[in-house]
């Protein structure tokens, strides 16, 4: 049952007068009246916006005498709006289309621990974003039209949503207050946002079911010096508040994800070393509804919240080899993602084959693996540095190195069958390409190859 509680819309402006009476005009044409209010908080315009907006009687205005930055307008735009209200925030750059609200309600209310929910769009980082069949905006809205059929089977949990329209319960936000104005004048700040919300307990949903429109135009970004200070500024303001970047705990390792290639009612049991707050694994989830998902985390902070997400542990599996699992795990998981872990682990060997007392017969073992081989590699050892080189594949962290034929006499000798491994690479410069002929011309054209892969997916099997 949808929540009777009406939604407080709040927009910032800050110029962009066109792009103002586009995303204005969606709402009204696309949004059940008697159902929302729009609040717009002006950051002082100069492009004739403000008095423009003076002018509109369906909108709660509010004009600010200077740029108060993004947290701070929309703090404002909260303490304005009617108490009861939930909050959404919406970028002033984008087209609404029909049933955006009506699903991303349906969608927050079918669950009371659903604290926030965010619609898909045309251009949006954080993997909210989709391919779209049109070229011109103004023939958006059939394909909108189309997609915007609720569906539960299209709500995919999120460990972080990017607030370009992002809707949160009156309640939760109760509990866990408004915007952070440390990150004024922006960036970080819905990050922040949607850690207090795992914090407090509650999930946050993605809804394919609703697409809008998104120009994605920023002021930020007409002086790219400046917006990667910013950036820069406030990535460390939100790593010294939580012990950890969201951005990089809630990044999706697609590399690992591909990997995955079972029917998609099938149950599976699938744990991930190095979880971070779990979004991979959220992914798997939402591709394997049936699926079960576990973790482990070292990061004390990562896995404090990445435990309000998933099962997971807080393990040092170098120390904790029993991995603190009950007896019902040996045997149990389809699949278990090392992602990196085989090279910082200080003893690969007993890693592999402690492990896999706990795969199912038949499961699978993933790992992601610099190749020391690459030619990046080989170009740095031969200008004297290896792995100190900051844009290096290979991380100083590391503990143990591998190259493809090493890769697969590990897995080999922990007993391990049925090799996939996948090579990913990249264009060469001629630089490089140069520098290739030269190496082959000594060791050979049969290995030029192995120069290539600067990194390998391994998936192997435990045998039946």
């Amino acid at each position: 049952m949808i929540e009777s509680r009406k939604t407080s819309i709040i927009i910032l402006t800050y110029n962009n007068l066109i792009y103002n009476h586009i995303c204005i005009d969606s709402i009204r044409k696309y949004t059940k009246e008697n159902t929302y209010e729009i609040i717009v908080v002006d950051n002082n315009s100069s492009d004739g916006t403000r008095e423009w907006l003076k002018e509109q009687k369906d909108i709660k205005v509010i004009l600010n005498d200077e740029n108060v930055g993004f947290p701070k307008g929309c703090n404002i735009g909260i303490a304005a709006s009617d108490k009861e209200n939930d909050i959404l925030f919406l970028n002033n750059d984008t087209v609404v289309t029909p049933r955006w609200l009506d699903n991303l309600k349906i969608a927050l209310y079918s669950d009371e621990k659903f604290g926030a929910a965010a619609s898909i769009t045309n251009n949006c980082s954080n993997y909210q974003s989709v391919m779209v069949p049109y070229i011109d905006v103004k023939d958006m809205i059939p394909f909108a039209d189309d997609n915007n059929i609720s569906d539960p089977n299209k709500w995919e949990e999120k460990t972080r949503l990017v607030a370009f329209c992002m809707i949160v319960k009156r309640d939760v936000l109760n509990i866990i207050g408004h915007m952070d104005e440390r990150f004024t004048p922006g960036n970080f700040e819905d990050d922040d946002l949607c850690m207090r919300i795992i914090e407090a307990g509650y999930k946050m949903i993605l809804c394919n079911d609703s697409f809008i429109h998104h120009f994605g135009s920023s002021s930020f970004n007409k002086d790219s010096t400046k917006f990667n200070n910013l950036l820069k500024e406030n990535r460390k303001k939100i790593e010294d508040k939580w012990g950890f970047n969201p951005n990089v705990a809630s990044t999706l390792k697609f590399d690992i994800i591909e990997r995955v290639n079972e029917p998609k009612g099938k149950r599976l049991n699938i744990l991930e070393f190095d979880c971070g707050l779990g979004a991979t694994l959220l992914k798997l989830k939402y591709m394997y509804p049936n699926s079960e998902i576990y973790g482990i985390e070292t990061n004390e902070s990562l896995a404090k919240l990445g435990g309000k997400v998933l099962e997971l542990m807080e393990s040092d599996f170098e120390v904790d080899y029993c991995m603190r699992f009950k007896e019902d795990k040996i045997n149990f998981f389809d699949y278990i993602i090392l992602g990196n872990r085989l090279q910082l682990s200080k003893d690969p060997w007993r890693l592999l084959n402690e492990i896999k007392r706990f795969l199912k017969p038949g499961g699978y073992v993933i790992a992601t693996i610099p190749n020391l081989m690459h030619h990046s590699v080989i170009k740095e050892l031969l200008k004297g540095s290896f792995m100190y080189n900051e844009n290096s594949i290979i991380n100083r962290s590391n503990n143990k190195f591998f190259t493809l034929p090493d890769i697969c006499k590990i897995f080999n000798e922990c007993g391990y069958s049925n090799q996939f491994i996948f090579h990913y690479s990249n264009e060469l410069t001629q630089e490089d390409n140069k520098l290739l002929n030269s190496i082959c011309s000594i060791v050979g054209e049969d290995l030029r190859a192995y120069f290539l892969s600067y990194e390998y997916v391994a998936k192997y099997q435990k045998s039946v």
